[in-house]
């Protein structure tokens, strides 16, 4: 495409001005049309003198292989021009809509036969997974009259994980705390990893009697078992209705998904397997139980694109599902909300059952907004309503989560900006006890 450039726009407008005379003398009109048509065949000529596509500009990105949410990374852009002919470039950059989208234009002049260099700060505006990428070039006659622009293909498939620095600190939290004298008990008798054998006391369990070992001593001998140091935690994220609203801006999915990053970086550094299920109306992502980085980055990879959805989740499913595939005992994590007993029941019915094989642990996010509504003391009939509304909300609310609680289910219910910090802080302690 060839285009006038700003000072082909002035000297039109110059020449514009010959119009007026054409009011007193009309021979003007027709010096006008030929200085126009010598200035649209300068500005065409001009154009024509530059090539921005190969066999004279080729262009090449070096960028990350994903990106943080709240951490600007640097991009580096080679420029390599094969012509005779100095370029002078105007670059505008059509990034993923995750790193900002069309950028604003930037000036660029690239020497002939050699290399350009640019750095660019890149800073991811939310978390998820794009393909899209094209440069647009703008290149300069040696007048200054025209250019020709062309649209050049540079894909980017662009991952962006949700924040890591937090988790990261939230990981030193269990070598500071051994550093300073707090160590971990060591829980004889429970879990599935053998220990030793000793004799029989009143109390042990028949089942780990060692009848071969009390053969041969002649005396009932009993296994001894300690609870395993490598345990499964498995993180259980409901995106369905609940999940939809905002707090304070913020999607609670947010909240929930920062969570979830923080417990699974946490359980990693602890050597403990982490996987993920993610499921609305039905299961959308499973990633089984993994060890180290690689299972870290399956979970954090499901983590960057889940998205809530206004559909009723399908709890019945979902646990069903989860029964066939995770048969190992683990601590499952489940992020989802409550709004009363009756409306709750298929959630509550269903985590219930995760017991005596799992350890379930319900994490679910208080409104601050009803929080402040019910706290405050009203001074209009309409803000006794308003009161009124929100107490009896946090009161149906609370009825479900008890009855959770009866049924076995640890529950954390915490405001959404501490989230992640309560439940990698239960999940430590969880671990400290030997529960797992």
């Amino acid at each position: 495409m060839i285009l006038p450039t700003g000072r082909a726009l002035r000297i039109g407008a110059a020449l514009s001005l010959l119009g007026l005379l054409g009011v007193w003398k009309p021979q003007a009109l027709d010096l006008l049309l030929l200085a126009d048509a010598v200035l649209l065949v300068a500005v065409w000529f001009d154009a024509t003198r530059t090539r921005p596509t190969a066999p004279g500009l080729a262009i090449a990105r070096e960028a990350p292989a994903a990106f943080a949410v709240g951490r600007t990374a640097a991009v580096v852009y080679r420029w390599r021009n094969d012509s005779r002919r100095r370029l002078r470039l105007r670059v505008r950059e059509v990034r993923p809509d995750l790193l900002g989208g069309t950028q604003p234009p930037r000036g660029l002049t690239v020497p002939p036969h050699a290399e350009a260099r640019e750095v660019l700060p890149v800073a991811p505006i939310r978390r998820g997974r794009e393909r899209r990428g094209a440069m647009v070039v703008d290149s300069r006659g040696p007048l200054g009259l025209g250019l020709r622009r062309v649209s050049l293909d540079l894909p980017w498939e662009a991952m962006v994980y949700p924040p890591l620095a937090s988790a990261r600190r939230a990981a030193l939290v269990g070598p500071r705390r051994r550093e300073s004298g707090a160590t971990a008990v060591r829980r004889l008798g429970e879990g599935r990893l053998f220990e030793s054998l000793r004799e029989w006391v009143t109390g042990d369990d028949l089942r780990h009697i060692d009848w071969k070992a009390t053969a041969r001593r002649r005396k009932v001998i009993v296994r001894q078992y300690e609870a395993e140091r490598r345990q499964q935690v498995l993180l259980v994220l409901d995106t369905g209705r609940l999940l939809t609203a905002e707090i304070g801006g913020v999607a609670r999915l947010d909240y929930v998904v920062r969570a979830a990053c923080e417990l699974a970086y946490a359980a990693v550094q602890r050597d403990d397997n982490v996987g993920i299920m993610v499921f609305a109306d039905g299961v959308q992502h499973f990633v089984p139980p993994g060890r180290g980085r690689i299972g870290l980055k399956r979970v954090m990879d499901v983590l960057a694109v889940v998205e809530p959805r206004l559909v009723e989740p399908d709890y019945p499913g979902a646990f069903r599902y989860l029964a066939l595939r995770n048969r190992k005992r683990a601590l499952t994590v489940l992020f989802s909300d409550v709004i009363d007993r009756f409306a709750s029941e298929a959630l509550v019915a269903h985590v219930a059952q995760l017991r005596p094989r799992h350890l379930p642990l319900a994490v679910t996010l208080r409104n601050p907004e009803i929080d402040a509504v019910a706290a405050a003391r009203p001074t209009t009939p309409e803000e006794a309503f308003r009161k009124a509304a929100a107490e009896e909300l946090l009161r149906a609310r609370e009825e479900a989560l008890t009855h959770m609680r009866r049924a076995g289910v640890l529950v954390l219910d915490v405001a959404p900006e501490r989230a992640a910090e309560a439940v990698v802080a239960q999940y430590l302690e969880l671990k400290r006890r030997g529960r797992l």
